[in-house]
């Protein structure tokens, strides 16, 4: 067995990045990929002409990296009638149209459960199937801007809110979707019945988001205490030649710091030695941190870093993307991983992070070119040649 999903079968008809990064995920533990592409333009939008050779671009290869590629014209019934086909012996199927266009398109829930009642069935929206926003355009920024990550993306030295500069919203839902499908599978195994999973971004990101993005928002009670927002804290700290992070998360780590400044008495001063008294007097916290900031001016990264950790208190350097590839702790865990593909020559890419002890993975390393396996998947459907053929000239496929 070659990763603990071996032996599913997954139809892909995502774009962009919240479902094909979840199948992905799917396909590095194991399944057997399909991704469904239009037969015009770019195909998948992640297609786009960026950091690319030999036609395959890095964005598309880091979201559908061991999928195969079967390119359709679903405005045609003969398109549509080749995703039926497939549906019959499919375990899980995933789209991520705007609500209502699958089903117009004779590809909904209550019409593929009808050929296979097995079938789990995954529904990606920006909003949900219902509701005042459900019909809008969306992508990553909105759902940012809408579940208040932007408004709390805020440095309190540089007071301007600004978005996350990666697809925060689009990933939390991937990592969502797979999360749920794979429960839905364990679901099926037990009960037998396929079943249809919803999963709309603004409720995936605002989950992701919460926990500790809104915990002021959390106690809703009028005498509920108030508190410190991580991102209150969460700072760049300034040496002699650079920046570094560090946190402090008790009152033990929080000594130490002081310690690691060559300022143990800090740690001992009664305005600064717990956090229910920094809470209970914010001038103490904003002092402490003047005070320790001073400090560590006088030190470099390096000395910094090294008294942090004798300290017992987490701190690591801030790296570039160049830096960061050869970090030494990932080289050691081989977090990423270099193979070569015929077209695009070699490639880099992170390996799947979790580790099976028994089921163990072995990725297929590879990325598809549009429509790549068209006439391999038709006739393993039992298509002629001469009806492949019938269907390009159609432009069915393509």
């Amino acid at each position: 067995m070659t990763g603990p999903l071996d032996g599913f079968k997954i139809l892909d008809l995502t774009q962009v990045v919240s479902g094909p990064l979840a199948t992905m995920l799917l396909a590095d533990q194991g399944a057997d990929v399909l991704k469904v592409e239009p037969v015009d333009g770019l195909g998948d939008m992640t297609r786009l002409p960026s950091f690319d050779k030999g036609g395959i671009g890095a964005f598309y290869m880091n979201n559908n990296r061991g999928k195969n590629s079967l390119s359709l014209d679903l405005s045609k019934e003969e398109g549509v009638e080749i995703i039926r086909e497939l549906a019959k012996s499919t375990d899980v199927f995933v789209e991520n149209f705007r609500p209502g266009a699958i089903d117009r398109m004779g590809l909904g829930y209550e019409q593929l459960s009808a050929i296979n009642p097995n079938l789990i069935y995954v529904s990606i929206s920006g909003f949900g199937p219902t509701g005042p926003y459900s019909n809008r355009p969306v992508l990553d920024p909105v759902i940012q801007g809408i579940c208040g990550v932007i408004s709390r993306q805020l440095n309190p030295q540089i007071p301007f809110p600004d978005l996350v500069r990666n697809l925060y919203a689009d990933k939390s839902t991937a990592l969502t979707v797979a999360q749920a499908t794979t429960a839905a599978l364990l679901a099926r195994e037990r009960t037998g019945a396929g079943q249809h999973v919803e999963i709309p971004m603004v409720d995936a990101c605002m989950y992701f988001f919460w926990p500790d993005g809104m915990m002021d928002l959390t106690m809703v009670d009028d005498d509920a205490n108030g508190g410190i927002l991580l991102s209150s804290v969460y700072n760049l700290t300034e040496c002699s030649d650079g920046k570094i992070v560090y946190f402090a998360a008790s009152d033990k780590q929080r000594a130490g710091v002081c310690a690691a400044v060559g300022h143990p008495e800090w740690g001992e001063d009664e305005r600064f030695s717990s956090m229910a008294a920094l809470a209970a007097n914010p001038e103490n916290f904003v002092l402490l941190g003047e005070m320790l900031a001073g400090a560590f001016l006088e030190m470099n990264c390096e000395e910094a870093i090294e008294a942090l950790i004798e300290a017992d208190v987490p701190s690591g350097p801030v790296l570039t993307g160049e830096e960061a590839i050869v970090d030494p702790q990932v080289l050691h865990n081989g977090t990423l991983v270099e193979w070569e593909h015929p077209d695009a020559g070699i490639v880099r890419q992170p390996k799947p992070a979790a580790r099976f002890s028994v089921t163990t993975v072995d990725p297929q390393y590879s990325a598809a070119h549009r429509g790549q396996h068209n006439e391999e998947t038709l006739q393993a459907l039992g298509y002629s040649e001469e009806l492949i053929s019938e269907l390009k000239e159609k432009g069915v496929v393509g």
